[in-house]
């Protein structure tokens, strides 16, 4: 069973926000495979597929390790099996990358579900940076309209890394 957790916060207010990237890509995939999330397990909504999970922990960025853990161990899954979807500011705005392996960088989310699970195989959507905003500020503001076409195409092309990694054909780092 392969399991897709795409990193986001749960409250309304962050829903158009850049670090809501992770939620945007599932859901498009949940979308796109005729699946809806009504069901609550493991600390997250999730959305069963043929073969796979789409997961949307409801724990709050930082906390995403909690749920990580707990879908682990309730699908006995192994971590190869587990690819997380997050955004990433690091990479430049439309930008995507599937990393095997690596460390959490400078994401939180990340960094919580490393500590607490282990290393999993994830995909990076690029946010840019704002160099004129604080870092916590930029990742939660709203995007804005200029990046919302590039963010789109980002979100497509992660909806077909995600499909080629339940197929099991995406086995080697990869950029977008």
């Amino acid at each position: 069973m392969k399991i897709i957790v795409g990193l986001g916060n749960p409250d309304g207010k962050y829903k158009n926000t850049y670090h809501n990237v992770g939620f945007n890509v599932v859901d498009l995939f949940a979308k796109q495979n005729n699946l809806k999330f009504n069901k609550k397990k493991c600390k997250a909504e999730i959305a069963i597929g043929d073969g796979f999970v789409l997961a949307k922990p409801q724990t709050y960025m930082n906390l995403s390790g909690d749920s990580v853990y707990e879908l682990k161990k309730y699908f006995k899954a192994n971590l190869d099996d587990i690819l997380i979807v997050l955004d990433d500011i690091d990479q430049p705005k439309g930008k995507v990358r599937f990393r095997l392996a690596g460390s959490a960088g400078t994401h939180n989310g990340l960094r919580d579900i490393v500590n607490k699970v282990g290393i999993t195989p994830r995909l990076r959507v690029g946010i840019g940076r704002d160099v004129n905003l604080d870092l916590k500020d930029y990742v939660l503001s709203n995007i804005d309209e200029n990046s919302k076409e590039i963010l789109s195409l980002s979100t497509q092309n992660a909806c077909k890394l995600i499909n080629q990694f339940i197929l099991g054909e995406l086995c080697q780092d990869t950029t977008v």
